[in-house]
């Protein structure tokens, strides 16, 4: 480890000395925990090949912080968005830079997958640099605990219904689930929703849905909630109930499946749960104490579609800082320090393997490279006010037993506001 942090280090400096700047920069971001440490590890390396002192200012509500700075006049100059929704709605005001004109677009073409350039491209645009993936559809197990017990792997929705069943006849609970955010509660639920609905209404349908093309009173909505909620409501499918699912934390979700004897055998959540179950149980170790299984299909025609998520990085100010800042997270290197310190998948296809922390890392990468169809999460994409909005409140208002159509009828009244004026621009 140390002999490949050398390596790293190294060809960072050398490469940012040719950037020659000194001065500051602000990032603002909603990460905390390890994932900030993870960032300030990054900036350090940075900071000590430029001279440019990098000032993190971290929040849990972005979208309304960010509003505010910029309606003062003082916007950060790089900023972690938390879904496309949102990195649209602040292109469309002005308030992000193209970084067609700030990256090398043809070292970064061969460094990116066009899936990627893609999908932080809007118009005529590109104002998104994505530095790490995560995959979202894992259910993550205790493989002892399975063993013991006897229970098998699910390989389709019908085994694993039978697998639920199975567990509540021996006395045991087979979900542990945590929707509690602070001010993003809710947002573990809509990844339930997503994840469901590739398989049970198939790609096109969920383009659909994201894109407000079907209304959220469609019956195909309807059905993802229903089968989420047939989980997430009973007591004895899901520890602690909706009580428990209301209260814990996100991060604290996977504990129960540690503890003697296990509380919950499953909790199905993305790759980045890997550092917060290192974080609370530091001795367990990856694929002997814990392992994941992709979140079987349902409807056999769909197939096994993978749902992921990613680490996005726009900028604001287009300052000389700020451009050396994003040209050093695009290089494989910076995304190497990220990704070596958490359970996340690096973009730029010129990072080594072995930078991964472990063999559990290189089979999610894998597993990203051989999935049939990839979605981004739904609610990133959407306007903030469904996405971020009323999506969470719908999920928690759900869980804690309100009428499914009143919920759904609450959301499709947001959406039909938020949509109409992203339709409308020309």
């Amino acid at each position: 480890m140390k002999k490949r942090w050398s390596v790293i280090i190294v060809f960072l400096i050398c490469v940012l000395s040719i950037f020659g700047q000194k001065g500051k920069l602000t990032v603002m971001g909603v990460w905390g925990g390890q994932e900030l440490d993870a960032f300030l590890k990054v900036v350090e390396v940075f900071e000590a090949a430029t001279g440019i002192e990098v000032q993190y200012e971290g929040t849990r509500d972005l979208p309304t912080l960010i509003t505010t700075r910029l309606e003062a006049g003082n916007p950060p100059d790089i900023v972690a968005l938390t879904g496309l929704g949102l990195m649209k709605d602040l292109a469309d005001d002005g308030a992000l830079v193209d970084l067609k004109k700030v990256l090398n677009m043809d070292t970064f073409k061969k460094d990116y997958a066009q899936t990627w350039i893609d999908l932080a491209s809007y118009k005529d645009g590109m104002y998104g640099l994505y530095i790490s993936a995560d995959v979202k559809s894992l259910v993550w197990y205790n493989p002892k605990a399975f063993a013991a017990k006897g229970y098998t792997i699910p390989k389709t929705w019908t085994e694993m219904e039978a697998l639920m069943n199975k567990m509540v006849a021996n006395g045991d609970t087979p979900w542990s689930i945590g929707l509690e955010s602070a001010a993003a509660s809710g947002w573990p639920g809509t990844d339930w929703i997503e994840d469901i609905m590739l398989r049970t209404a198939g790609p096109e349908v969920y383009d659909q849905w994201v894109n407000h093309e079907i209304p959220w009173t469609d019956e195909r909505v309807k059905r993802a909630f229903e089968i989420f909620g047939k989980i997430a409501r009973d007591p004895k499918l899901t520890w602690g109930g909706p009580l428990a699912a209301l209260a814990t934390n996100f991060g604290d979700a996977a504990n129960p499946l540690f503890t003697d004897p296990p509380q919950a055998y499953m909790h199905r959540q993305a790759s980045f749960i890997v550092s917060f179950i290192k974080t609370n149980f530091p001795d367990l170790v990856a694929g002997e104490d814990f392992d994941f299984f992709i979140f079987p299909p349902i409807d056999e025609k769909y197939g096994t579609p993978m749902l992921g998520a990613a680490d996005m990085i726009s900028m604001m100010n287009d300052t000389p800082e700020a451009r050396a800042f994003m040209r050093f997270l695009a290089t494989p290197g910076a995304q190497s320090i990220w990704v070596s310190e958490l359970g996340k998948i690096g973009i730029n296809k010129r990072i080594n393997p072995n930078v991964y922390p472990d063999d559990l890392t290189r089979k999610m990468a894998k597993a990203l490279q051989d999935a049939s169809t990839f979605r981004f999460d739904g609610s990133d994409m959407m306007p903030p006010a469904v996405g971020s909005g009323a999506f969470w409140t719908g999920i928690l208002d759900y869980v804690g037993g309100a009428d499914l159509d009143s919920v759904l009828e609450y959301i499709e009244a947001v959406a039909q506001e938020a949509y109409a004026p992203v339709k409308t621009k020309k």
